[in-house]
Formats: C-alpha cells, sequence, structure tokens
C-alpha cells in the first residue's frame, strides 16, 4: 500500500478539496493522508466563505505525519494566502519531499476568489517544488502572464511556467470552446496531447481535485508521469460519465462508482 498526502482546503458538501482527494486515493488503491489548509462553507451552489487553519496547525500537522510515516507522493491543492504557502513551503523542503503534484487552485466554480494576490509570487515559489503542476487555462493565463486561445497558446504557457522551475505542466483544456484536449509538457521537453470528447453534464464538480489527486496516486505507485496522466485522464472521464446531481447546483463526481454499483445504489 503507497501512501498518498493531500494538502488542501476542506470542502463541506464533499465534491472537492480533501474529501474528493480522500475518495479518489481510495478508489486507486492507495492511503490517503490530509493536511487541512481551509475550512470552507460550500455547497453545489458554489462557495460562501472560507477559514484558513492558522500557520502552526498546519506546520504541525505536516510534522506529524513526515515524522511517522513514509509519504510516497503529495497532492497540493487550496492554498489560500501567502502565509500558509510559505509554512508548506518550508517544510516540504525541510523533509526533502519528493513526487509533488501541485493543483494551482484559484477560483471556485462561482468565482469565489481562493488565493489571495498577495500569495502569487510565493505559489510561484512553490511551483519550483512540482513534479506535476496541473493549471486549467485560466490559471495558466494567470501563471503565465499571457492569453490562451489555442494549442499553440497552451503550450507556449506551458513552458513559461516550466521555466519557474516545474519539471512536468499539465495545461487542462476544459474552458476551451473547440475542444477539451489537454497537453502535458514533459520534462524533456517533449509534449504530448490527450484529445477526450466532451461529456455532456453540468455535474463536475471537483474534476481538478479529482484528477490531481489521482495523478499524485499513480506517480506514488510507481508509474511514470506520462502513464500517470493517461491513467488519471481515463479514471476522471468515467467518474465524470458517471457524476450525478446534488442539491441545487452542480453535483460531484461518481469518485466512487465500482462501489456504488456493488451497492446497487440509483442516483
Amino acid at each position: 500500500m503507497k501512501n498518498i498526502l493531500t494538502i488542501a482546503g476542506s470542502d463541506s458538501c464533499g465534491g472537492a478539496g480533501i474529501q474528493a482527494d480522500l475518495k479518489t486515493m481510495s478508489a486507486l488503491g492507495v492511503y490517503g493522508m490530509s493536511v487541512i489548509t481551509a475550512i470552507t462553507a460550500q455547497n453545489s451552489m458554489g462557495v460562501h466563505a472560507v477559514q484558513e487553519v492558522s500557520e502552526d496547525m498546519i506546520r504541525m500537522q505536516l510534522e506529524a505525519i513526515f515524522d511517522d510515516i513514509e509519504v510516497d507522493a503529495i497532492k497540493i491543492g487550496m492554498l489560500s494566502s501567502s502565509t500558509v504557502i510559505k509554512t508548506i513551503l518550508s517544510t516540504l523542503k525541510k523533509y526533502s519531499c519528493k513526487n509533488i503534484v501541485i493543483d494551482t487552485v484559484m477560483l471556485s466554480k462561482n468565482r469565489y476568489k481562493l488565493l489571495q494576490d498577495e500569495g502569487m509570487a510565493d505559489l510561484k515559489k512553490l511551483i519550483a517544488l512540482g513534479t506535476v503542476v496541473t493549471p486549467n487555462i485560466p490559471e495558466a493565463e494567470v501563471l503565465a502572464n499571457m492569453k490562451i486561445k489555442n494549442e499553440n497558446d497552451m503550450i507556449e504557457a506551458g513552458k513559461k511556467i516550466q521555466s519557474l522551475g516545474a519539471k512536468n505542466i499539465l495545461i487542462k483544456g476544459g474552458h476551451r470552446e473547440d475542444n477539451c484536449t489537454d497537453v502535458l509538457l514533459l520534462e524533456n521537453r517533449e509534449v504530448l496531447k490527450f484529445p477526450e470528447v466532451r461529456i455532456s453534464t453540468k455535474h463536475t464538480h471537483g474534476t481538478g481535485c479529482t484528477l490531481s489527486s489521482a495523478i499524485a496516486s499513480f506517480i506514488g505507485k510507481g508509474y511514470s508521469v506520462e502513464e500517470s496522466v493517461k491513467l488519471s485522464k481515463e479514471y476522471i472521464t468515467e467518474a465524470i460519465r458517471n457524476s450525478f446531481p446534488l442539491g441545487k447546483g452542480i453535483g460531484p463526481l461518481g469518485h466512487l462508482i465500482d462501489l456504488y454499483k456493488k451497492a446497487n445504489i440509483e442516483y
């Protein structure tokens, strides 16, 4: 059993953040652990409030795990401020952590700002530790300081983000209008494209969290970055295909669809 750590915010409705990460890790056969960076009040309609966990508590959560348990890979999600990012950055360096997947969470689906402006410079420093960084197009535009209109722009933005020090960059194409192809820039400068048929559903809450935690899970199990992304894409496509309504807004993915089917659950 491989041990995978998620460092992220808590989602009170269970579709994203820590909760989505742990469901994904369980589905993929690894042992999931968590360090909570913030508590959110959110539901299917969106994020309503965020309260950070203190710097000391974040550091103590990290140290409690690293002092006792071997961590095979780390997924990093929502980090809301410069203070939080600096705490995590210094602690990861202290323990010489490896296999770090960074989901550069900036805005929720209802446009709630999850990363404060003053944290951007420190986020770029954290990105330098990334084995894989997984921005969507709006996030890549911010990180690369450019507009992205097509695949060539995605590649150019990926190169700029790589220049921050990250090894591999996966720019997600879900925000594109023409198609939803993802573009992966590998450490050796090879560019891979992952075309996908867009699934007709509005229930996509937690897709970024799910994909990044899946990639961390496969990397922790010893797969290459290319294979980890490929397998994670297969997993999340099935999870989106089996997403379901919850509440009045955007529902969650079917993270544990195999268990739901065995339990004869209808939704």
